[in-house]
């Protein structure tokens, strides 16, 4: 099955120094970054954690070398080529998994996210999970200003959606402020390094597969945190809300399965069965 990660290039600041690092997905976020990585330095966050950005290209400053390196940073990924939020986060995932972590969370870049809740996704990972969910929904979390409509379609048609897929209640299906386990993400049912995961798609699928194959998942609370008036996202409008309605839909009828024929097809793959049979597509 592929392996498939983007080209990009590295730079890195200074030495691995923690088991688990936080990956951070960016692309032009600019003062926000700034006004999180002011919040990540006053609640210890670099020094529990190594934080790795994985860049789409930003050319606003947001990812300026002195800054990020001054700031505690341990390295720069900065993806060349097209992709979405999917191939950052697998770009981060390899090299971090190559780098020895044991563990990966991920939060977003655009200072909506308490940040300061790190320990306890930390605490999870040692603690055994292999998925944690970072949830305002949970007792200990918090929300202020989330868009009527985000909440709305979260709870009434993404939250029910994937739980159903899952086979298990999840609350926050859509707050990337998570952690994976290094033994989830590199178990071979799992396979996330493919090029079907582009955009939004690994959000997802991971959570489902996390829980449909039994292994260690929970929620734990965090705080999530909308400017007043605005709405911080890289998803919206027509177009982007029927993006996310198109990954719920793969989901259902399981198509980011590595077996699947939506899969097999898309790829012009066909799978090898023993004993004169046809493949899937034969």
């Amino acid at each position: 099955m592929d392996y498939c990660v983007p080209v990009f290039d590295e730079f890195i600041f200074r030495e691995k120094k923690t088991k688990y690092c936080l990956l951070i997905p960016l692309f032009n976020e600019g003062v926000r970054y700034h006004k999180q990585v002011k919040k990540m330095m006053a609640h210890g966050v670099f020094e529990k954690a190594d934080v790795i950005i994985c860049d789409a290209g930003s050319t606003d400053g947001s990812t300026d070398y002195e800054f990020l390196k001054n700031s505690g940073h341990r390295a720069l990924l900065s993806r060349k080529g097209e992709g979405r939020y999917s191939t950052d986060l697998r770009m981060g995932y390899s090299w971090a998994i190559q780098q020895g972590y044991e563990g990966f969370i991920t939060v977003d870049g655009n200072d909506k996210d308490g940040t300061e809740a790190i320990d306890r996704f930390i605490q999870a990972l040692d603690q055994g999970y292999d998925y944690v969910q970072g949830s305002r929904y949970v007792k200990g979390g918090r929300e202020i200003h989330t868009p009527v409509i985000r909440k709305v379609a979260l709870k009434f048609l993404n939250e029910p959606v994937m739980s159903y897929c899952a086979k298990k209640h999840l609350t926050d299906t859509t707050n990337g402020f998570r952690a994976y386990s290094k033994k989830f993400l590199m178990d071979a049912r799992v396979l996330p390094f493919r090029n079907i995961f582009w955009g939004y798609e690994l959000i997802y699928y991971l959570p489902i597969k996390a829980c449909k194959l039994g292994f260690q998942v929970c929620e734990v609370p965090v705080l999530r945190a909308y400017p007043k008036g605005e709405v911080p996202s890289k998803v919206g409008g027509i177009k982007g809300n029927l993006y996310q309605l198109s990954i719920l839909w793969h989901c259902v009828w399981q198509h980011y399965e590595p077996d699947s024929h939506y899969y097999l097809r898309k790829n012009g793959m066909r799978n090898k069965l023993g004993g004169g049979q046809k493949g899937l597509l034969g």
